[in-house]
């Protein structure tokens, strides 16, 4: 007769009521393939202006971060030589997601809860326009709304301060959730936890510390609201930087940091 332990039996439950996934930098040559191995085993989560800007090589790329004590992913923008994949000119994308061919606890349906970590680091000097550069959206796949992201972390260049928002749509329109002084993100690691009950009668949950003094740059809380988009498949999430080139002289060269990306459905 087999004897468990009260451990192995929590340990056990545990894993049959939630699924992990974890992806960090590491000291490789073929980052655009540890990415995928990861989000999209055989095949590719990466949307970047490679084939724009051959010269450079990969806008994805990786470095040993002294702060974090670990190698961390680098994003890279280049405001005269990238554009959104040789599809759009009038905009640049370098980003991560999951998507259809992901595993399946990659993917939200309707009634999952989950929570989404990563953390990122803008430039102390980072620039933005007075039109969208996004680094972080929860979309959906399938349906007539799924061009409108639901969920948009953005940065706005203002008269008085620049800000981060994070912008949301129950269906079609946008509006503000919340909105911050933009100086708090340069130059410092943020951690970012995002929790998502997924539905029409959904809930959204984030916060945003620095790492540097442990202080808490925004907390959001919202028990009753549409997570959901219109005969929607699944929704996702995109990291990166994804910015408009119609104010192009506000912008510079920018590299972003992320590190750490893990997540839990429940």
């Amino acid at each position: 007769m087999l004897k468990y332990s009260l451990y192995t039996i929590l340990l056990f439950a545990s894993m049959t009521i939630s699924a992990q996934t974890i992806l960090q930098a590491k000291d490789s040559a073929d980052v655009y393939k540890q990415i995928n191995e990861v989000l999209a085993p055989g095949y590719n989560v990466v949307e970047t202006p490679d084939c724009a800007h051959t010269d450079f090589g990969d806008h994805i790329t990786q470095q040993w971060d002294e702060d974090l004590n670990k190698h961390v992913f680098v994003f890279h923008a280049h405001v005269n030589e990238d554009n959104d994949r040789c599809k759009k000119d009038d905009r640049q994308r370098t980003e991560i997601k999951t998507y259809k061919q992901s595993p399946d606890n990659l993917k939200a349906t309707d009634g999952e809860t989950v929570i989404y970590k990563w953390k990122f680091k803008l430039d102390k000097d980072f620039q933005v326009s007075k039109k969208f550069t996004h680094l972080h959206q929860i979309k959906a796949v399938g349906g007539s709304e799924d061009k409108m992201p639901t969920i948009t972390f953005t940065a706005r260049k203002s008269s008085k301060e620049d800000k981060f928002i994070i912008r949301y749509a129950s269906h079609l329109e946008q509006e503000d959730l919340a909105k911050v002084a933009l100086e708090d993100f340069r130059g410092v690691w943020v951690e970012v936890e995002e929790q998502i009950t997924y539905g029409e009668n959904g809930k959204y949950e984030v916060k945003i510390t620095s790492l540097d003094k442990n202080k808490e740059l925004l907390n959001y809380k919202n028990t009753s609201i549409r997570m959901w988009k219109t005969n929607a498949d699944f929704l996702r999430p995109k990291w990166g930087i994804y910015r408009s080139l119609q104010q192009a002289q506000d912008l510079r060269d920018e590299k972003v940091l992320f590190a750490d990306f893990y997540i839990e459905e429940l």
